[in-house]
Formats: C-alpha cells, sequence, structure tokens
C-alpha cells in the first residue's frame, strides 16, 4: 500500500463530510487535502482512542517529531510520507501542522473552558489551522484570503460543539464557556444528564448565533480573485451551515443525540455550491 493510498482509506474510513468537498478537486489537491486530512485524524485519534493520558501525551509528541522529520525529508509513518511529498508543492508550514497537534494535547489538559476568548484559542488549534493549510492547498492568491480560511475553520469548530454537547459530556468535556452556562443559568450537571430546559436552548441559540456570525465574517473576507480556488472550502460552509440551521430549527436536540445530513443532501449541496462558483 502507498503512503497516499493509505491517506486516502484512512480519510474514506471516517465518513467525514470533508469527504464531499475534495471531490470536485484536481488529482493532486485532492491527494494533498487527502493526506492532510488523514493527518488530522491520526492526532484525533490518539486523544480518542488512548485512554491512558500519558500515553496519549507520548503518542502525540512522537507525531511532533514525525512532522519534524517530514520537514527533514526523514519521515517512518505513511502519512509523513505522504504529507512530505505536498508540504513543498502547496507551502504548508511546519508551525500550522504542530498547531494542529498542540490542539489535541489541549483536548487531554482541559475538560472546560472559563470564557470564549479561552475556546477560541482552542477551536484556532484543532480547526484555524487546518483551515488554513487547506486555503493554502486550494490555492491562494490574495493577503486577505487566510483571514476567511481561518474563520471558517472557527466557525467549523463551533458548530462542531455545538452538534456534539451531549456526546461530548458523556466523554467528560464540556467546551460551552464557563461564564456562558452561568449566564444562562444552565447547570453541567443538567447537560451530563441530558435534561433540556428553556435556559439551555437559550444557550444553545447564543452559540448557534455565534457560529453563523463567523460563517458570515469569514465569507465576507474571501476575496472575489480566491473565490474560484476555494471552493472546496465554500462547498463544506454549505453543509456545515445547513446543519447548524438544521439544529436550530430542530429545537437543539443535541443532548441525548446527532444530528446529521444524508449522503444525498451533502452530496446536492456539494454539487449546487460547486457550479455556483
Amino acid at each position: 500500500m502507498t503512503p497516499h493510498q493509505y491517506c486516502q482509506d484512512k480519510a474514506a474510513a471516517s465518513g467525514s463530510s470533508f469527504y464531499y468537498s475534495f471531490l470536485f478537486l484536481d488529482p493532486a489537491r485532492r491527494q494533498a487535502i487527502t493526506a492532510l486530512y488523514a493527518f488530522c485524524r491520526e492526532v484525533d485519534d490518539v486523544v480518542d482512542e488512548c485512554r491512558d493520558i500519558a500515553t496519549a501525551h507520548a503518542k502525540l509528541d512522537w507525531w511532533r517529531q514525525e512532522i519534524n522529520r517530514v520537514f527533514d525529508a526523514t519521515p517512518t509513518h505513511p502519512v509523513g510520507f505522504a504529507l512530505q511529498e505536498i508540504c513543498g508543492s502547496f507551502g504548508l508550514e511546519r508551525e500550522r501542522l504542530l498547531d494542529i497537534i498542540d490542539g489535541m494535547a489541549m483536548d487531554l489538559r482541559h475538560m472546560r473552558y472559563a470564557d470564549f476568548p479561552a475556546l477560541q484559542k482552542y477551536c484556532y488549534h484543532v480547526a484555524g489551522a487546518v483551515g488554513l493549510l487547506s486555503a493554502a492547498i486550494f490555492g491562494i492568491s490574495d493577503s486577505r484570503t487566510p483571514g476567511y480560511a481561518h474563520d471558517l475553520g472557527i466557525a467549523f469548530q463551533l458548530t462542531n460543539i455545538i452538534r456534539d454537547v451531549g456526546e461530548d459530556a458523556r466523554r467528560g468535556r464540556i467546551y460551552l464557556p464557563i461564564d456562558e452556562l452561568r449566564q444562562f443559568g444552565v447547570l453541567e450537571a443538567d447537560i451530563i444528564a441530558a435534561r433540556a430546559s428553556e435556559n439551555f436552548r437559550n444557550l444553545m441559540a447564543f452559540q448557534a448565533k455565534r457560529a453563523d456570525a463567523y460563517y458570515g465574517q469569514a465569507l465576507s473576507k474571501l476575496p472575489a480573485a480566491d473565490r474560484r480556488n476555494q471552493r472546496p472550502g465554500l462547498v463544506m460552509a454549505a453543509i456545515y451551515r445547513a446543519l447548524l440551521r438544521e439544529i436550530v430549527q430542530g429545537g437543539f436536540l443535541v443532548l441525548d443525540r446527532r444530528t446529521s445530513l444524508t449522503p444525498l443532501r451533502k452530496a446536492w449541496l456539494a454539487g449546487l455550491t460547486w457550479l455556483k462558483g
């Protein structure tokens, strides 16, 4: 199995919505974004699947070393070999890849976030940095485009947090800022026990409004010169924003279930957004 086939299998196995943004890319960019996504899956799996925190930290440290080996042309992992092939071609920065690993390490250290600035920092590491790397693969000709990519990544992560409130709580993590829980009169115990309330729905409406504002802010920053190149990101924005609206329209039933879009709807949104350019 080649390194890129390994990455393809890793990406396909996840069943993520990101797959739909890859479909229309030319082969070189599709191969590159798949390698980046496989890397994200590898380090995310360390946190999700390794129950011993010390072992998880050790594995993330190994991945930091592997990223350094990628830029020294001495990788050892199939994903590392794939990244070595693409980093130079698409100008991917070592620091951004290490930022992603640091974000995964934050999940091992922090089960709560005091306020939105603290949560925003986490969102940058696990999603904003991914957005910046992805935008580089898609093609950047205007210096304003990274601002769009950063904000879009934050929007995606905020949407994930809203969708996964119940699932994350059952894993011991509550990403909703503590000061906002207090502001809306929502107890952590109620979230963990999946007890919905009017206060909880008001809190989630506040979170959804913030996430939607990030989508709007991101799209307003995308310069016309790069709009065509950045269509894969626009595909993801259409899918994730539709998911956010589905959650809002459903009354924020996120404590005991996971809202998702059907594959057919994702494919329809992807094709429509791509054609719009």
